[in-house]
């Protein structure tokens, strides 16, 4: 679906230099408790004036169906990425509301990654299905957003055979990018405050950097 997402993205002019400058996607998130959080109306003006080509994903904590619906036919968005509590079976009732792909968030804590393939697992007996997973780190209190790292060889099997394309996320910058990449072996990557000169505000020169280093690391062109 795409390979670079800056997400956390919160002006009309952080959009357009984000859609400059390579990446494959950007991030909404209407999580009121996000430094990052946007309106609806916002998230409309984003999304207008960014390229065409941009896939816009928005970010979701445990809101309910009809409140996702509602905010991806007023934004457009072209994907939502579920960052909260949300149980398989929720996926079922998304299902029956939108077409778009879903993406899972999940927070790499002391479990490891057992909690995942339990999601899966049940997401498999409950025929639901999840265009990718996104993999992040762990505080406790937080639905991510944290620029935490984790031990990537953590994921390093799970990524490689995982049925599910894997996002990598957590504490990822234009400097540790392409080690990320080599050690995981990601379908995509996903920053937010790696990019950041402020919590919602995106330094240019830094996303520049990330998404050449990232598009280097995938082994294709930088444009």
């Amino acid at each position: 679906m795409f390979r670079i997402k800056i997400c956390g993205v919160t002006t009309v002019d952080d959009a357009r230099m984000i859609a400059a400058a390579g990446a494959d996607a950007v991030g909404f998130n209407f999580y009121p408790g996000s430094r990052r959080h946007v309106t609806i109306e916002q998230a409309r003006e984003m999304a207008a004036a960014s390229q065409s080509d941009l896939i816009r994903v928005g970010v979701f904590v445990n809101s309910s169906a009809a409140d996702i619906r509602a905010v991806v036919e007023a934004v457009g968005l072209d994907a939502i990425q579920l960052h909260g509590d949300e149980p398989p079976e929720f996926l079922l009732e998304l299902a029956r509301e939108l077409s778009v792909p879903v993406i899972r968030a999940f927070r790499l804590g002391p479990e490891g990654t057992s909690p995942i393939g339990s999601y899966l697992q049940c997401c498999a007996q409950l025929s639901c299905r999840l265009r990718m997973i996104l993999v992040d780190g762990y505080r406790p209190g937080s639905y991510g957003g944290t620029g935490t790292t984790f031990d990537w060889k953590l994921i390093e099997d799970f990524s490689r055979e995982g049925i599910t394309p894997l996002i990598l996320a957590g504490g990822l910058t234009p400097e540790n990018v392409a080690e990320a990449i080599a050690t995981t072996r990601p379908a995509a990557v996903d920053v937010a405050g790696g990019v950041e000169s402020s919590p919602g505000r995106k330094d240019p020169r830094l996303v520049h950097a990330f998404v050449e280093a990232a598009r280097r690391a995938f082994g294709g062109e930088v444009r």
